[in-house]
């Protein structure tokens, strides 16, 4: 039986589409790029045992978490079963299946940071503020934010498909939500890096005081 979703987006995401950009972005040298900016925001951090990502695909992130801190225990969420199958590997790794909207923070526990890197551009913006508070009660001291930043909210057609990538001030508007949140750190990484190029984003280190 089909999986009920709120939003056209999580459909997306769970579908055909979904298995087509699990495909597309395995290459080698993903888990060095991602290992590369996550060491300079891993510097501005102390004691990081459990780490949850939000929307972790087929885990590179997590892998390059796991380069950097081997004791740690990683999560993640991950809506299409493609990409879960091969995140599940990960030695470690405990993956929920399913939509972060339907996640809640006692399913797996506080973390000591909660993450997203490229997936609040794919929310519908109505569901923002929901996905706001699971990435705030679920952690108890440190959020990351890494996502295409933009000062204000603006659609942007993304491979033929209207709807289905915003770019906004991500980390603002969280900002604006939690009044003990506070900037730690933030930077650009960059398509012309010479040695470990990216899709230009920016992220945010936020700390809860």
């Amino acid at each position: 039986m089909d999986k009920k979703y709120k939003t056209e987006q999580e459909k997306f995401w769970a579908g055909q589409f979904g298995n087509e950009y699990t495909d597309r972005t395995r290459y080698t040298r993903s888990v060095a790029m991602r290992t590369a900016v996550l060491a300079k925001i891993f510097s501005r951090t102390r004691n990081i045992r459990r780490v949850l990502e939000f929307g972790t695909n087929v885990g590179y992130n997590l892998l390059a978490i796991k380069n950097l801190l081997p004791h740690c225990e990683f999560s993640g969420i991950e809506i299409n079963d493609k990409a879960a199958d091969v995140a599940a590997q990960i030695e470690n790794a405990t993956i929920f299946r399913g939509s972060i909207l339907d996640y809640s923070p006692e399913t797996l526990g506080l973390y000591d940071m909660t993450m997203t890197s490229g997936v609040l551009i794919h929310i519908e913006p109505a569901h923002l503020p929901a996905i706001y508070s699971k990435l705030y009660n679920c952690s108890r001291k440190y959020i990351l934010v890494k996502e295409y930043y933009n000062p204000t909210p603006v659609m942007v057609p993304y491979r033929g498909h209207t709807e289905r990538l915003f770019k906004r001030d991500f980390a603002g508007e969280m900002l604006d939500l939690y009044n003990d949140l506070e900037i730690v750190d933030y930077g650009f990484q960059y398509h012309r890096d010479y040695n470990f190029p990216a899709d230009d984003s920016t992220w945010f280190l936020l700390l809860k005081k």
